[in-house]
């Protein structure tokens, strides 16, 4: 089989998953909105207070939406018997993984997507400021999965492995949550975003060659535990 089938086949398989159990890709959309309904809440609910945190306030719940999505990544694999059909088979398991990872994140990530500028005008945050928002969700959003499968492959024999999964991979997440809250707070001041943008780009670069590679790698190490 080719790798164009191939594609086609774990992109269809991870659809219906997401069919199946639906919670996967509603449990971290729920979460995010309901971060980001709390701070109006318990900070001021004064436009400009919040106009001024609503850039880095949707990063952050975006940010812990993806890590509570994480560990379900490849643990149903695991489960069925998946994962050690994939290890033997003769197809390249990095791009299993890439492919795996990205419709993932399409399924998961996408939804946060389409509601960010929904609240960021919950949060008060300028209309101007919504195309630099997006931009950056999808430019961040697949670089925090990428980064996330190699702490998912690293846990993924543990039987609660929840927790060490948030420990390695919240500090590798800080690159991304401060170019992209930079390139919204330029946008809100009016300054070129164009060089986070960019920053942004390169690092989802950098994840899409490195980060299949090492979580495929992971996946090895653990399956021979």
């Amino acid at each position: 089989m080719g790798l164009v089938p191939l594609a086609g086949l774990i992109c269809r398989r991870e659809w219906l998953l997401a069919v199946r159990s639906p919670a996967q890709v509603l449990n971290p959309l729920v979460f995010f909105v309901l971060v980001i309904a709390m701070f109006p809440l318990g900070i001021s609910p004064a436009p400009e207070v919040l106009a001024r945190i609503a850039g880095g306030v949707i990063w952050v719940a975006a940010l812990l939406a993806v890590l509570l999505s994480l560990e379900s990544l490849f643990r149903e694999d695991r489960d069925e018997g998946v994962l050690e059909q994939l290890l033997v088979s003769p197809h390249p398991l990095p791009f299993v993984v890439l492919v795996k990872v990205l419709v993932y994140a399409l399924l998961v990530g996408g939804p946060l997507v389409l509601m960010s500028p929904v609240l960021g005008l919950m949060l008060s945050l300028p209309p101007a400021t919504y195309g630099t928002l997006v931009a950056a969700l999808l430019l961040g959003m697949p670089t925090l999965f990428l980064l996330g499968s190699v702490g998912a492959a690293l846990t993924v024999g543990l039987r609660r492995g929840g927790l060490l999964l948030v420990l390695l991979v919240l500090p590798l997440y800080v690159p991304v949550l401060v170019f992209a809250t930079a390139a919204v707070d330029a946008a809100q001041l009016g300054m070129p975003v164009r060089g986070h943008l960019a920053l942004l780009g390169a690092l989802l670069a950098l994840m899409l060659v490195v980060a299949p590679v090492a979580a495929a790698g992971a996946l090895r190490v653990t399956s021979e535990e």
